[in-house]
């Protein structure tokens, strides 16, 4: 079994194992479009991105440092930090809700995720999630259905 012990490499403190497992925190993304402005459309489009960005990358919600969602605002209906609240082990993650930067000719009903984790995988091996109408945004990262 290896032995964690906590070391100090400049001002950082880190978990070290004997195998050299570091744990960092990471930035996972993901991006997803509601059908249309309804609490249904919206729950909906949130429960499936966050469903998929869980199974890829192996979340575990005591692991998870903060969440920031941001919405385009044609999307009023319900905040989405709501529907992750509801999720297992999510109601003790901070969660915030944005409305997204407006830019003309910009994707609507765009719903965007920043998930900031505790993590012994590297930047490379996270997958990124870009559903639904969202999945234009980042063709090299779109899970298309």
């Amino acid at each position: 079994m290896d032995k964690l012990r906590i070391s100090t490499q400049g001002n950082q403190l880190y978990h070290k194992s004997t195998t050299e497992v570091q744990w960092r925190v990471r930035g996972l993304r993901g991006a997803t479009t509601a059908s249309e402005n309804s609490v249904a459309a919206i729950a909906e489009a949130v429960e499936d991105l966050l469903d998929i960005l869980e199974t890829e990358n192996q979340l575990n919600p005591a692991e998870i440092v903060s969440v920031t969602f941001s919405i385009t605002r044609d999307l009023d209906a319900l905040f989405p930090a709501s529907i992750a609240r509801c999720r297992p082990g999510w109601n003790r993650v901070p969660l915030l809700d944005l409305q997204h930067m407006q830019v003309s000719d910009s994707l609507e009903r765009c719903i965007r995720v920043l998930i900031h984790l505790n993590t012994p995988m590297s930047q490379q091996n996270l997958r990124h999630i870009y559903l639904r109408g969202a999945a234009h945004l980042r063709l090299d990262l779109a899970v298309l259905s």
